[in-house]
């Protein structure tokens, strides 16, 4: 085995993340996806633009959590944690799908302070 090879797991252009820095990334990614999605909630929620990067330029105004998380794309894995507990309240509830990921981004920001 060599010593020192490039890892041949992670793409040309990849980057790769070690301790400190990846445990903050993903907290900060985590608490991205719950802001995006926090102010939709309630009556006086807002909606959302979302533009596809189609060639059709669909362009769709949205106030629903559950469409907004489908509609983006995500790398952080644990942002990615919070769409999939999204996609399950949708398919187990059919409703709830933005106070899941509110609630669990709260839990991720408190813990944050004890890490």
């Amino acid at each position: 085995m060599e010593t020192g090879a490039p890892n041949a797991l992670l793409k040309e252009q990849a980057t790769e993340e070690k301790g400190e820095t990846a445990r903050l990334s993903s907290f900060i990614g985590a608490m991205a996806i719950a802001d995006l999605v926090k102010t939709t909630l309630g009556p006086k929620g807002m909606d959302k633009i979302l533009q596809s990067q189609s060639r059709g330029q669909h362009v769709t105004v949205t106030n629903d959590g559950a469409t907004i998380l489908k509609s983006i794309y995500v790398d952080n894995p644990a942002a990615k944690v919070l769409v999939d507990i999204s996609k399950v309240q949708d398919d187990q509830v059919g409703d709830g799908t933005t106070s899941v990921v509110v609630l669990a981004g709260e839990l991720l920001r408190e813990a944050e302070k004890l890490v």
